[in-house]
C-alpha cells in the first residue's frame, strides 16, 4: 500500500509530503532488480512454528473443530509479515507473531488454494509467493516474480488483486506507472504478465510529477479494469480481455478526470454495477460516478468530503470499502485520525454521511470487512496497533470493541478462510 501521512506524519510509495517522512525513501531501501521471471525459493522462511520453539514458547496451533481464522498483517517498511488468530464470533484476536518475511506493502489469498500473494516494495515490481499452514498460520516463500518495471523510480508494487473468473493477479506499479495483468496456474504459482498497461499524466503535487496507479478494480461484466492514479489525477479504464488476460485502451470517453491535485487512491463497485465510489488522496473526498458498462465513461454525480468543516490541516484519506449488500460505503481518514460511514440512497446509489469515529489509533492506513460483514479491523500505522470495530448490519455504524493487538507499523489486513 503507499503514500503519505497526514501532517507530519507521511507516506506513499513515491514518497510522503516533502519534509513529513523521516524515514529512508525506497530508493535508499531497495535492493537489485529481480528477474522477470517466476524463481522457485522453497524453504525459504521458517515456520512459525519453529520461530516460536526457538524462542522457547509452543506454536499457537488452531485446535480441532474452530471457528477462528487466520489473519495476516503487512508492515509498512517492515521486513516481516504478523500473522493472528481471529475469532470471528467474539472479535478477539491471538497473536502468532512473526510469520514470514518480505517487504510487505499488500496481500491477497488465493480463492481456493492455501497461498497468499504479496506485494512487495522491491525494485522491479516483485510479488512474493508463500503457502500457508491452515493450522499453525505459518508462511513458506515458494516463488516470486517481477511484474515489471526498470526500478529507476525505486520499484514498488501499490496494490494486487485476484480477478477468479480469468485466474489474474492484477498488480500496479506505483514508481512506473503501469498495471501488470499477471496469469495465475492451476497450482497457484504465478507466471510472468500477459500484459502491461501503462498510465500517462501528472499533477500540479510535488508528488504527482507522473503516473502512479494506486489501484485495479474488474468491473462487474469483466470487460473494463480501473486503475486509480494518484499521479494522474485520473482513473483510467482499460479494456480487459478475460480469455488472454490483455489489458488494451479503450476509446475516447473511457475514464474519469479529476480536479487537479485530487490524488485518486482507491475505487469500490457497487453492487448494482451502476456507480463507482471513487477515494482520492490529497483532496480527501468521496465521488460518486455513473458508470456506463459499454463505454467505461465515468461521470461524476455527487462528491462529498471526508474533512469535518473546520479541520486546517494536510488532507489525506487512506482506504475504502463497500458493505456487500451496498447499503454502506466506509472511507478511513488519516489526517483526523478517523472512519467515516456512509450510507447509500437505495434508489440512487448517492451518499449521506452517517458517523465519524475516532479510528481507535494513529494513522489509520487501511482496514478490512471481515466477509461476514460483522466486524471491520483497522491498521493503524503510526500508532502500531490494529483495532477491531464491530459492525452493526442493520444500521452500518461502527463501535470500537477495545480490541487492540500490538503490530510494528501495520499497513493492510488479509483474511485466510481455510
Amino acid at each position: 500500500m503507499s503514500d503519505s501521512r497526514p501532517a507530519s506524519t507521511g507516506r506513499s510509495p513515491d514518497g510522503p509530503a516533502a519534509g513529513q517522512d523521516r524515514r529512508p525513501t525506497r530508493r535508499r531501501l531497495l535492493g537489485s532488480v529481480v528477474a522477470a521471471a517466476a524463481v522457485p525459493l522453497l524453504g525459504a522462511v521458517p515456520s512459525a512454528a519453529a520461530a516460536t520453539r526457538a524462542q522457547g514458547e509452543p506454536a499457537a496451533l488452531r485446535p480441532r473443530g474452530s471457528t477462528r481464522e487466520l489473519v495476516y498483517f503487512n508492515t509498512w517498511k517492515g521486513t516481516e509479515i504478523y500473522g493472528a488468530w481471529f475469532d470471528a464470533g467474539t472479535g478477539a484476536l491471538t497473536p502468532l507473531g512473526p510469520v514470514g518475511e518480505a517487504t510487505a506493502d499488500w496481500a491477497v489469498t488465493h480463492p481456493t488454494l492455501p497461498i497468499m500473494y504479496v506485494a512487495t516494495m522491491a525494485v522491479g515490481g516483485v510479488v512474493d509467493t508463500f503457502r500457508i499452514d491452515p493450522a499453525t498460520g505459518a508462511l513458506t516463500k515458494t516463488g516470486e516474480l517481477s511484474t515489471g518495471g526498470t526500478g529507476l523510480n525505486g520499484g514498488g508494487v501499490s496494490y494486487i488483486g485476484i480477478d477468479p473468473a480469468s485466474d489474474t493477479l492484477l498488480a500496479t506499479n506505483f514508481e512506473d506507472g503501469f498495471t501488470a495483468a499477471v496469469p495465475i496456474t492451476r497450482t497457484g504459482e504465478l507466471a510472468p504478465p500477459a500484459s502491461l498497461a501503462q498510465d500517462t499524466g501528472s499533477g500540479p503535487n510535488p508528488r504527482q510529477a507522473g503516473p502512479h496507479p494506486h489501484h485495479a478494480e474488474v468491473d462487474p461484466s469483466g470487460r473494463f479494469v480501473l486503475v486509480a492514479d494518484f499521479g494522474a489525477d485520473r482513473v483510467f479504464a482499460y479494456r480487459f480481455d478475460r480469455r488472454s488476460r490483455t489489458l488494451s485502451a479503450a476509446g475516447p470517453t473511457a475514464g474519469y478526470t479529476t480536479a487537479p491535485g485530487s490524488g485518486p487512491r482507491r475505487v469500490a463497485f457497487h453492487p448494482d454495477g451502476r456507480t463507482v465510489y471513487l477515494l482520492s488522496e490529497l483532496s480527501s473526498d468521496l465521488q460518486a460516478l455513473r458508470w456506463a458498462p459499454d463505454t467505461g465513461e465515468l461521470t461524476n454525480r455527487q462528491t462529498l468530503p471526508l474533512s469535518t468543516p473546520d479541520f486546517t490541516g494536510t488532507k489525506s484519506a487512506s482506504d475504502l470499502a463497500i458493505s456487500a449488500d451496498g447499503r454502506f460505503v466506509y472511507a478511513g481518514n488519516r489526517a483526523e485520525n478517523s472512519l467515516v460511514v456512509f450510507a447509500v440512497d437505495p434508489r440512487t446509489d448517492l451518499l449521506g454521511v452517517l458517523q465519524r469515529v475516532p479510528c481507535g489509533g494513529t494513522t489509520p492506513w487501511g482496514f478490512t470487512l471481515h466477509p461476514s460483514g460483522r466486524w471491520l479491523l483497522v491498521a493503524n500505522e503510526a500508532s502500531s496497533t490494529v483495532n477491531v470495530f464491530a459492525v452493526d448490519q442493520g444500521s452500518g455504524r461502527l463501535t470500537d470493541t477495545g480490541t487492540s493487538l500490538a503490530v510494528p507499523n501495520p499497513d493492510s489486513i488479509t483474511f485466510y478462510r481455510s
